[in-house]
Parts: C-alpha cells; sequence; structure tokens
C-alpha cells in the first residue's frame, strides 16, 4: 500500500462512507446550517432591535451583538469535536433549543433582552458546528458545498427582504430567529450523522486495528486521523479565519469605500449589494454544476489570486459604475472561494472534524472586521487598505491550494481502495 493510499485510509474519507445527497438529509443540514447563521446575515437588524429594546447607542448596540456572534463562533468550536461522532444530533439539539429559549425571551421579555440574545448566540454555535460536520458526511462535497451556497444565499435573501417588511422591534428580529430556530429543531432528526465505516490509524503504521461487527453487520472501527491529516486540517482552519478577516473588512468598508472614493450613492450601494447577492448565487449554481472536475488546488490558488487583485483594484476605482461592477465580481469570486474551503474542509475527513470547527472559525475572522476596516483605512488610506488586503489573499493562496490538492489526492486514494 503507497503512503498515499496509507493516509486516505486513516482519514476516513472513504467513498462508501459518504452518503449519497437526498432532499432530507440535505434540508436538514442546509437549514440547520442557516439557523446557526443567521445572526451573521441578519446583524445589522440585531443591532437596530437592541437599540429599540434597551435605548442603547450604536456603539454600544453594536458591540452587543458582536459578543453575541462571538459567543456563537467560540461554542461552534467547543462543541466540534462531538459534532464528529454520534453526538452530532444532540449537539444540534440542544444548540437551537438553547436558541429558542434565548432568542425568544429577547424578543418577548425586555429585562431579559440581552441575556436571551448571548444565549441565543451560544446555541448557534451548537447549529453551526453539527450542520458543518454533517457537510462531510455526502458524497462530492464540492456540489454539495455549491448546493450549500445556494441554499444559503437564497433563503437569506427572502429573510432579508421579509424581516424589516414586519418590522425592526426585538419581537419581530429576534422573534424571526427564534422560530427558524424552531424549524431547524424540528429538522434536525434528519441530520446525516457519522460514517460507520473508517479505518484507524493503526492501519496506515502496521497495528492492529481493533474491529467491532455490530447485529447488522457493518464494520465499525474507531477513527483517528493521520499527522498529515490533522496538520492539514489546522492549517486549513487558520488560513480560512484569516481570509475571512480580510475578505469581510472589504464588505464592512464598501458604504462608506464607495461614497467617499466613486461618490456611490444609496441606491447603487443597494445594487452592489443585492448584485454581490446574485453573483454568489451564480458561483454557487456554477460548483454545482462542475462538481470536482477540476480539483480543488488550483481552483483556490486561481481564485484566491484573482480576488487579491479584485480587491486591490477596487482601492483605485473611482468611478461609481465600474466600483459597483468591481465588486460584484470580487463578491462572486469570494463566494466561489468559500465554497472550496468547505468542500475542501469536508473532503479532508467523512466525520466531519474539520467542517465542523471551519464555519464557526469563519466567524472568529469575520466578527471584529468592521472595527479592523475603519482602523486599516484610517492608517493606509483606500489604496493601502485593499492593497494590504489583496496582498493577505496572494500569501493565503499557497497553504490553500496545497491542503486543496491533498484533499482531492487523498480522497481519490480512498475511492481507489474502497474499489
Amino acid at each position: 500500500m503507497s503512503s498515499l493510499t496509507r493516509d486516505a485510509a486513516t482519514t476516513g474519507p472513504v467513498g462508501s462512507a459518504r452518503v449519497p445527497l437526498r432532499l432530507p438529509t440535505a434540508g436538514s443540514t442546509f437549514i440547520v446550517g442557516i439557523a446557526g447563521y443567521l445572526g451573521v446575515n441578519l446583524s445589522p437588524y440585531m443591532i437596530i432591535a437592541v437599540q429599540q429594546g434597551t435605548g442603547a447607542d450604536v456603539l454600544t448596540a453594536s458591540w452587543l451583538v458582536t459578543g453575541a456572534l462571538l459567543l456563537t463562533a467560540l461554542t461552534g468550536l467547543a462543541v466540534a469535536p462531538l459534532c464528529a461522532g454520534h453526538r452530532r444530533r444532540a449537539v444540534a439539539r440542544v444548540g437551537l433549543l438553547v436558541a429558542v429559549v434565548g432568542f425568544g425571551l429577547a424578543a418577548l421579555v425586555p429585562g431579559l433582552l440581552l441575556a436571551g440574545l448571548l444565549a441565543g448566540g451560544v446555541g448557534a454555535g451548537g447549529a453551526v458546528a453539527a450542520s458543518g460536520a454533517a457537510l462531510a458526511a455526502f458524497r462530492n462535497p464540492d456540489r454539495v458545498a455549491g448546493f450549500y451556497g445556494l441554499a444559503n444565499r437564497g433563503i437569506i435573501t427572502v429573510v432579508l427582504a421579509v424581516v424589516p417588511l414586519i418590522g425592526l422591534a426585538p419581537i419581530d428580529v429576534f422573534g424571526s430567529m427564534a422560530v427558524f430556530s424552531i424549524i431547524g429543531l424540528v429538522l434536525v432528526t434528519w441530520l446525516p450523522g457519522a460514517p460507520a465505516e473508517s479505518v484507524s490509524t493503526g492501519a496506515a503504521t502496521g497495528a492492529a486495528v481493533p474491529l467491532e461487527v455490530p447485529p447488522t453487520g457493518t464494520v465499525r472501527t474507531a477513527a483517528r486521523p493521520s499527522r498529515t491529516v490533522t496538520i492539514a486540517g489546522f492549517t486549513l482552519l487558520v488560513v480560512f479565519a484569516l481570509w475571512a478577516a480580510s475578505e469581510d473588512s472589504l464588505w464592512a468598508m464598501v458604504g462608506v469605500m464607495g461614497a467617499d472614493q466613486a461618490g456611490l450613492s444609496p441606491e447603487g450601494l443597494g445594487i452592489a449589494l443585492s448584485g454581490a447577492t446574485a453573483g454568489g448565487l451564480i458561483a454557487s449554481v456554477g460548483l454545482m454544476i462542475v462538481g470536482d472536475r477540476l480539483g480543488r488546488g488550483v481552483p483556490l490558488i486561481v481564485l484566491l489570486v484573482l480576488g487579491g487583485v479584485l480587491k486591490i483594484a477596487q482601492g483605485y476605482l473611482t468611478d461609481p459604475t465600474l466600483f459597483v461592477v468591481g465588486f460584484i465580481v470580487w463578491n462572486t469570486t469570494y463566494a466561489l472561494v468559500f465554497a472550496y474551503f468547505i468542500s475542501t474542509s469536508a473532503a479532508l475527513d467523512a466525520e466531519g472534524r474539520w467542517s465542523g470547527p471551519l464555519l464557526a472559525t469563519y466567524l472568529v475572522g469575520s466578527a471584529l472586521t468592521p472595527v479592523i476596516g475603519a482602523n486599516l483605512v484610517a492608517l493606509l488610506g483606500y489604496p493601502g487598505f485593499t492593497l494590504t488586503l489583496g496582498i493577505a489573499s496572494f500569501v493565503l493562496a499557497v497553504p490553500a491550494g496545497i491542503i486543496g490538492l491533498l484533499s482531492r489526492r487523498l480522497e481519490r486514494a480512498a475511492q481507489e481502495a474502497s474499489a
């Protein structure tokens, strides 16, 4: 057995261990994940709701919402190891139940708005980790990442449009989040579990592997990732967090930057943001169609370099139309890179050891980006700000591409070994 095949046997991404994409399991995975991530997308509305409910100023309300998002991230990272095993559904149920109670209190009891908001953030972390780990249970991680991106952006677009029509008071914003968490809680039953078939690290070293043959006849083994995959997984999490900080810093500053640099009107900003969402949807559909035909390493390198160039260019565009077009193209590239990061983490391990904490890691990187972006702009100006972000993309392209190549090779070797 070659070293590559041995590593593949160690990681557990065996083709037969993964399940096909079906509506019940896919719908559960996507909805639970969207429920956990809803606070990220509704953060502007949450800030307004906190202001109305507590009388706090914008800065205070922003820090309170940021605190809730950081709790989501930290909780997701803390419970992610549990989601790589048979406790995945339990983590999701407990997390969503806490989210329902927390956001429900924030919506209905003014005196408990802050406590409920923070509790809701903690509960959302369990949903984020469980759904992230579940993404690794499906075959063809690239196509699954495309479907997830399409579902996420499609549903969030509708939610972002509907919530303001209802209102932006605490009962409207936090009530909507509680209701969505209830929907996720109902669907947890169909969340795919960790695969039954994996091979222990003992297989890679020639040591004896403990086997258990239950009445169903399915062979179960104690699975641990190889050292190579462990290093790659941790590196991927760090790269993803740094990339998230880079990307969301530009997103956070686009309104101010567009107005100051290109004379972008509020209507133009609306076109830019809605066009960016549409670009993300197109990118997700494209990845669904392409699947794994292009691999992962080369697309990650090309897209990260392209994203860096587009970010740098954004700092020099003074025409409002070109500014909007450049922003939409950049965000389309961003959506593709995000999906490839998800598929790479899912392919490294079928039990979700790395896709589980990945989405929470993104929150760690992005939660403070408004502060990071504002300080970089004040220090370097807009051209220096975007140049810094572009260089970050160029540097991160190297480790991301290497890990993408590794994940694809391990996946192919595992499929060959299984066959």
